[in-house]
C-alpha cells in the first residue's frame, strides 16, 4: 500500500451534489484513482491522447510524488472517475505549471463537473502548493475552455496555430482540421522584471502585455550581437502532433547557424509545426526574431515566466494554416488572431 500525503495544506476533497440524489467527490489524485483515469482517457480519446502518462497508473503515482504532475479527479462515491484536470511541468522554469488534460465523461458534461474541477484546482490546490504561475492552451475547435479559464482569472497572451491534429479529437468528431490553441496565463506570485521588445513587434507586445497584472518594464531590443556569446537551447518534439518546440534561453552570435542546423534535422521528420521560444530578457532578442522571420516564422505571442523570464513565441507552419477552423470567445483573442495572421501574411514569399 502506497503511503500517500497531500502537498502543502491542500484540502483533500469536497463532495458536491450534481443532481438530486447523485454526488461526486472532487479532490487531489489518490493512487487508487489511476485505473479510473486511464479508463476515462480511453473513453474520450481512445488510445490517441499524446501524453501517455495518463494511461499508466504507476507512472501517475511517480509523477505526483516528484511534483511533475498534480491531477484533480471527480469521482463517484464508489470510486469511478468521471472527470479529470491536471497541472504539470512543461517549461524550463519548474515553478511554472501547465494546466491541461481536462476531460469529463460524456454522460456528465452538463452537470457542471468541469467547473468544479477547475475551481478546486485554481482556488485551492495551486495556492496551497506554492506555484508561481500557471499557463494553458485553450483549444479553438470550440470556445468552452476559453470562456471557462477566463472566468478563473486567466489572460490571453498568444495563439498557437495548427497545434494539434484532428486525429486527437477523432473519438468525438469535434475537429475537421488541425486545431489551434489560445495561450492563457495566470500569475499567483508576481515577479516584475525587464523585457526587450523586437522593433518589428513594438505595438504587438505592448498590446499583449497591457492586460497582465504582473508588472513589466518594456525596452527596445538592439539588433547587434555581442561576440563570444554561444546560443543555449533545447528542442522537444511531439511526434504524434507533428510539432517541434525550440526553446532558446541564451541567444549567441552563432544563432543563425545553430538554428539552421537544428531546423535541417527537424524538417527531415514529418513536422507540421515548428515553434521557437526566445528569452525576452536577452537585450539582443530582436536579432534572433529577424533571423526567424527570414525563415518564415511569424508571431505567436508571449508566455510570461517561461524561463522565469518571459518568452516570445515564433512559429512556422508547413503549408497553409487552418484559419477557418479557429473559433474564439473574447474580443482580445480575436485581436490576437488578427495580429498573428497579419504577421503570417507578411512573411509569405
Amino acid at each position: 500500500m502506497v503511503q500517500w500525503t497531500y502537498p502543502g495544506s491542500v484540502e483533500p476533497e469536497e463532495e458536491h451534489e450534481i443532481a438530486p440524489g447523485e454526488k461526486v467527490v472532487v479532490g487531489l489524485f489518490r493512487p487508487e484513482d489511476g485505473p479510473g483515469i486511464a479508463r476515462l482517457f480511453r473513453a474520450v480519446y481512445g488510445d490517441a491522447y499524446p501524453v501517455k502518462r495518463f494511461y499508466d497508473p504507476g507512472e501517475m503515482v511517480q509523477a505526483h510524488e516528484s511534483g511533475e504532475n498534480y491531477s484533480i479527479t471527480a469521482r463517484k462515491p464508489g470510486g469511478d472517475v468521471v472527470g479529470h484536470m491536471a497541472i504539470f511541468r512543461s517549461s524550463p522554469f519548474p515553478n511554472l505549471y501547465e494546466a491541461g488534460a481536462g476531460l469529463v465523461l460524456s454522460h456528465y458534461r452538463k452537470a457542471g463537473i468541469n467547473k468544479l474541477l477547475l475551481t478546486h484546482l485554481y482556488d485551492r490546490v495551486i495556492p496551497a502548493i506554492g506555484v508561481d504561475a500557471v499557463w494553458g492552451e485553450a483549444v479553438c475547435n470550440h470556445t468552452i475552455m476559453q470562456k471557462t479559464v477566463q472566468g478563473h482569472g486567466h489572460v490571453e497572451t498568444g495563439l498557437e496555430v495548427d497545434l494539434m491534429p484532428s486525429e486527437a479529437y477523432e473519438q468525438e468528431k469535434s475537429a475537421s482540421g488541425r486545431v489551434a490553441s489560445v495561450l492563457c496565463f495566470r500569475a499567483y506570485r508576481h515577479r516584475p522584471h525587464r523585457i526587450y521588445f523586437p522593433s518589428c513587434y513594438e505595438a504587438e507586445l505592448h498590446f499583449l502585455y497591457q492586460a497582465l497584472d504582473d508588472e513589466r518594464t518594456l525596452e527596445p531590443s538592439g539588433e547587434t550581437l555581442p561576440t563570444g556569446v554561444v546560443t543555449h537551447g533545447e528542442c522537444q518534439t511531439f511526434e504524434f502532433a507533428g510539432v517541434s518546440r525550440i526553446m532558446v534561453k541564451e541567444i549567441g552570435s552563432d544563432f543563425e547557424g545553430w538554428l539552421g542546423s537544428l531546423e535541417k534535422e527537424l524538417l527531415r521528420r514529418p513536422a507540421r509545426v515548428v515553434q521557437s521560444w526566445l528569452n525576452l530578457a536577452c537585450p539582443w532578442v530582436g536579432h534572433a526574431v529577424s533571423v526567424l522571420r527570414g525563415r518564415g516564422y511569424f508571431l505567436g505571442g508571449v508566455l510570461p515566466r517561461w524561463f522565469d523570464e518571459d518568452a516570445i513565441l515564433m512559429q512556422k507552419i508547413i503549408g497553409i494554416p487552418d484559419w477557418a477552423g479557429i473559433h474564439l470567445f473574447s474580443d482580445r483573442a480575436c485581436r490576437i488572431l488578427e495580429l498573428v495572421r497579419t504577421d503570417w501574411e507578411s512573411t509569405l514569399p
